[in-house]
């Protein structure tokens, strides 16, 4: 039954993958905002949790993790050629002047997520916590610092 799952999952996020692929610059920049929109909305109770401003929530953990893991799939097609403009965005010109180095943060993020994924499996506040904190050094580190800008840009 896992793998059915799994494997309906993979089907419809390329279906989706390719279905955005063939949209307007400014569908696919509202896209991928929308994705990272909700994954800033899953990451903040573990943050939260994380820090020891809440009390730490195996069950939300496992959720919210296994949540942005599959989201955190979802938008790099988005930034293909054409997509840098078309709508206000933050993402910087680098995103496509250094396409290689942004592919390799955002592969780079998707790792620590799987990594904090399967930390939240096992229930262990500690290797939660461990697991959690390589996220923002990836997300921030690699794409947020280097590849998003603070303000809006046409």
């Amino acid at each position: 039954m896992k793998r059915l799952i799994a494997a309906t999952a993979l089907l419809s996020t390329t279906v989706a993958g390719l279905a955005f692929a063939q949209q307007k610059p400014e569908d696919e920049i509202r896209y991928r905002q929308s994705v990272m929109n909700v994954i800033g909305r899953a990451m903040a109770p573990m943050g939260a949790m994380a820090q020891g401003k809440a009390p730490f929530n195996a069950a939300v953990a496992q959720k919210n993790s296994a949540l942005v893991e599959t989201l955190l799939s979802l938008p790099w097609n988005s930034f293909g050629p054409g997509t840098d403009k078309g709508a206000p965005t933050k993402a910087a010109p680098k995103v496509w002047t250094e396409a290689a180095k942004f592919r390799e943060a955002a592969e780079n993020s998707q790792k620590a997520v799987a990594n904090l994924a399967a930390a939240a499996k096992t229930g262990d506040e500690g290797k939660f916590k461990a697991a959690f904190a390589e996220v923002p050094k990836s997300c921030n580190g690699g794409c947020h610092d280097d590849f998003r800008l603070k303000e809006f840009r046409n």
